[in-house]
């Protein structure tokens, strides 16, 4: 990441719109065009399309200064928190969560597995970034009868909060309940070791996942996007 005048440049060989934006985060003071200048010359140098990130904080000129120049919104999500409940009813699933303290490489294996992850680049550098998460997680799993990894989810603890990430779910194991099973044990788990509130971020046109969410106590808090040329 660097910090560039009020924003944010992250790179991460576009392994999500996320990790590999421009966000800004504070008070500017250089020029618009000058500062979308630079970040098109620093992405295009280092090979990932320029993505911007646009939410209820940003200066609502940027937002039409990059339509006028030609970038479209690619992805939106919307951030859904909550306070945890008092408890959350057990699913009728019968394979066993596992519960890990920390990400590990055989996580890390499932979760690309599940992905279908085959970059490179991407197998390289994104251990390294979970590595430097400075926060404690809760990593769960779920194996199939034949003992491979067919789910993740991973929770991390930020003071009260718990944020819920990387719920994958292989395709042939999907509405069983799996997906509802593992957020409920990241989030009683989070409760356990001091959380009060969860939040998440959840692709905008997923339905089903927000409905999942929604059943969970979480309600939208508010929408970003991408802007992408």
């Amino acid at each position: 990441m660097q910090v560039y005048d009020g924003w944010i440049l992250r790179f991460s060989y576009f392994y999500t719109h996320r990790t590999n934006c421009a966000e800004p985060i504070g008070a500017s003071i250089l020029p618009l065009e000058e500062k979308i200048s630079y970040c098109e010359k620093i992405y295009k140098r280092w090979g990932t399309p320029c993505i911007f990130k646009i939410s209820p904080l940003t200066d609502p000129a940027l937002d039409g200064t990059l339509s006028a120049r030609g970038y479209h919104i690619e992805h939106r999500v919307d951030v859904m928190y909550g306070p945890l409940l008092g408890s959350y009813p057990k699913c009728d699933f019968s394979l066993p969560i596992e519960i890990k303290n920390r990400v590990d490489d055989e996580w890390l294996g499932g979760l690309f597995s599940l992905k279908e992850m085959t970059n490179p680049i991407h197998l390289r550098i994104v251990p390294g970034m979970y590595d430097a998460i400075p926060k404690d997680e809760i990593a769960v799993l779920v194996r199939d009868a034949d003992g491979r990894i067919a789910a993740t989810g991973l929770g991390i603890l930020d003071r009260e909060f718990i944020g819920i990430y990387a719920i994958f779910v292989r395709e042939d194991m999907r509405r069983r309940g799996i997906a509802r099973s593992i957020c409920t044990t990241l989030l009683t788990e989070g409760k356990r070791r001091g959380a009060a509130k969860a939040y998440l971020q959840c692709v905008s046109d997923n339905a089903p996942a927000r409905a999942l969410y929604r059943s969970l106590g979480l309600r939208i808090g508010y929408s970003c996007w991408f802007r992408v040329r």
